[in-house]
């Protein structure tokens, strides 16, 4: 027997439109199914379909009126650029282009009874006075109510809008066509609040569309705690309003560090305030400053991107078991003992669950991880949408303490979980397997090479190389003075610069080498494609000669300056802030190509920023965020902060936002990303 009360709530939320003639919750957007494929430009960025009643934001965005009404309910600022918006700013789009959306061809959504196509202005009309489908559909409806009065009743009851998609009523002959096939996916918006999001597009199976609806995201508070006030907290920063990544991004959190033992920040969060202060709209090096300052607690505010939002969880909430967060740190002897821990994926949620602790292992004995525990983070490395390889990659690479942040559910079994044959055994226990994916996934950073001539691009705004040639006389036993880092054999390829300048050496006495200059050439020999160890040992043989000559690039930022010198050097390990790579002439660059697929109804998963500009001029195009659970996400290669130099081998140079968003767009299923990676700031 049917429920009377789910059928009277199905009669308010689900009988079919008399404007659209499809079957949508009262408060959302009608659905249309249009002959072709309609442009770009004319398509909501929150429900990415063809706008309906557009509405212009005073950033020159346009959005459909309930969607951005929706969206303002919960966020001050405009979904595509983040500047700050409030709904009474914006305003109808012209009629040219209310024009434009209303002559877009649709088809009669009754399909079985009706093949006619029309404006899309014209389809209410259509319904009303001419669709045999429509007409059908009506008797029918009117000879099942005619018998019980009662159903006529009480017409102001309470609309409730659930996060459901609603089921189809049953409707009698050829009902199954009144809702046409691409609609489903329409009924789905996504609320994403991140600017240029390409191809972010939720179209997924009808099977699926119960389980998802919108990318969510977050914003936290967080207490960072340090026993030393001024140990540093362990993560690479990226962006600044003085770059067009605009808000401050966490780029990397490294391992063993307070960041990583404390669990809650990951990359691609974005960091709104420090101490209280408020840094989402400071310069980059005034973010480190803020950062770096020293405290024994340190107060941060975050904006975390959720991925997508889970339906099924939010139906009913007082079901749902109790869960706990839990932090566990596991230290072990070497780098090489495993923790005897086997992860598995489950069949029916994301992310990586601990199927059993083998007996004696260093988990077993350590008696604070449990079967069925979900792995939300291991060494602050983001995992709630990620895949036991991963983790074993991150185990493995961990030489001492590995700080896991798992969930706990209470009373829940686990279910069958999906044991492929890369899943399945790829636990730390089983590290040492020389088949494992892991080792070649490793191996997978091969392609680098130098920036080719056709990519390379002028100096950003802001920015000056000097080039200068130093010629010191000096004793044969005598040191240059200097110590260096960097080198082509580091993860992301960096030229060999100085780390710094020794008050003992002829280099000091001379005085034109500075710390941060990228070293080119020593007496004729070039630097700039070697490694670390063999630089040092071509800057060792050469300095036993009685003259250097020594070739250097001075990279000098116009706009911004470090942050202030009485900060606390920490040894040799000084660096370069990521803004100054940014002015590195293009022939120093090595590039990576970088290939992502995906299934034909998935999105690429990550956003850009950058671009012409008629205002600013050619700016580098960023990653400014990467979706968790996407392709760009799981393959783990590309990270924020990365510079787009090319797509499938066309240069980005020169191109606009809207000219490089569609030609990502219109790769289905294989893309090739050829980006260049610079070391965020670390902090």
């Amino acid at each position: 027997m049917a429920d009377p009360t789910a059928e009277e709530h199905a009669s308010q939320v689900s009988e079919l439109c008399c404007e659209c003639g499809q079957f949508h919750l009262l408060l959302d957007n009608h659905l249309y199914n249009f002959q072709d494929e309609v442009d770009d430009e004319l398509t909501c960025h929150i429900c990415l379909q063809p706008l309906l009643q557009p509405m212009d934001t005073p950033c020159g965005h346009t959005y459909c009126f309930k969607c951005l009404e929706n969206f303002m309910q919960e966020y001050n600022f405009c979904p595509m650029d983040r500047k700050k918006l409030s709904f009474q700013q914006c305003h109808k789009s012209s009629l040219l282009v209310r024009n434009l959306l209303d002559k877009l061809i649709v088809f009669c959504p009754f399909k079985a009874e009706c093949q006619q196509t029309m404006q899309r202005c014209e389809l209410e009309a259509h319904l009303q006075n001419r669709c045999p489908g429509f007409k059908k559909y009506k008797s029918e409806l009117q000879r099942k109510k005619n018998p019980i009065s009662k159903g006529k009743e009480n017409p102001s009851a309470k609309v409730e809008t659930h996060t459901n998609t609603p089921k189809d009523p049953e409707v009698p002959s050829g009902g199954s066509s009144l809702v046409a096939e691409s609609s489903a996916a329409a009924v789905v918006s996504l609320g994403t609040a991140e600017p240029g999001l390409v191809n972010p597009a939720f179209e997924e199976t009808e099977e699926d569309l119960p389980q998802r609806t919108s990318l969510v995201a977050e914003t936290t508070t967080i207490d960072i705690h340090r026993e030393d006030p001024e140990e540093e907290l362990g993560m690479r920063i990226v962006g600044g309003k003085d770059t067009p990544l605009g808000n401050i991004v966490v780029q990397e959190v490294l391992h063993d560090s307070v960041i990583a033992a404390d669990g809650r920040i990951a990359p691609g969060d974005h960091i709104l305030e420090v101490n209280g202060v408020n840094i989402s709209s400071v310069t980059h090096c005034q973010a480190v400053s803020f950062l770096r300052h020293p405290g024994p607690v340190l107060h941060l505010m975050v904006l975390q991107e959720k991925g997508f939002s889970n339906k099924s969880a939010q139906q009913d909430p007082t079901c749902a078991p109790s869960r706990e967060v839990i932090h566990v740190t596991l230290i072990k002897r070497e780098r090489s003992e495993p923790l005897g821990i086997k992860l598995i994926r489950k069949t029916d949620e994301a992310g990586i669950f601990i199927l059993d602790l083998l007996e004696g292992g260093l988990a077993a004995k350590n008696g604070k991880l449990s079967r069925n525990d979900r792995v939300l983070s291991i060494n602050g490395q983001d995992l709630r949408q990620g895949t036991p390889e991963a983790a074993a990659q991150i185990i493995q690479n961990t030489e001492s303490r590995v700080n896991f942040v798992i969930l706990r559910q209470a009373g829940v079994q686990l279910s069958d979980p999906v044991e492929d044959g890369s899943t399945s055994n790829n636990s730390s226990s089983s590290s040492s397997n020389g088949g494992s994916p892991v080792h070649h996934r490793r191996r997978g950073d091969q392609n680098h090479y130098r920036r080719k001539s056709n990519y390379q691009k002028d100096l950003p705004q802001g920015y000056a190389s000097h080039e200068k040639t130093v010629a010191i006389k000096k004793e044969p036993k005598e040191s240059l003075g200097i110590t260096i880092g960097g080198g082509r054999d580091n993860k992301n390829k960096l030229p060999i610069y100085v780390t710094s300048v020794q008050p003992i050496g002829c280099l000091f006495r001379d005085g034109r080498i500075k710390r941060g200059d990228v070293l080119l050439s020593i007496n004729g020999i070039d630097l700039t494609h070697l490694n670390y160890y063999e630089a040092v040992s071509a800057l060792k043989s050469n300095a036993a000669s009685h003259s250097v000559i020594l070739k250097a690039l001075e990279v000098l930022s116009l706009n911004s300056s470090e942050p202030s010198l009485d900060i606390k050097e920490q040894g040799f390990s000084w660096a370069p802030l990521w803004i100054t790579w940014l002015g590195l002439p293009s022939y120093l660059h090595f590039c990576q190509d970088i290939v992502l697929t995906k299934g034909n109804l998935e999105s690429w998963g990550f956003s850009i920023v950058g671009g012409f500009e008629e205002s600013k001029g050619n700016q580098p195009f960023f990653i400014k965020t990467i979706v968790p659970g996407t392709p760009a996400y799981r393959d783990r290669k590309l990270k924020c902060g990365d510079e787009i130099v090319a797509v499938n081998g066309v240069p980005a140079i020169g191109m606009s936002n809207s000219e490089l968003i569609p030609m990502l767009k219109e790769q289905r299923n294989k893309v090739t990303l050829t980006v260049v990676s610079w070391p965020g700031s670390l902090v």
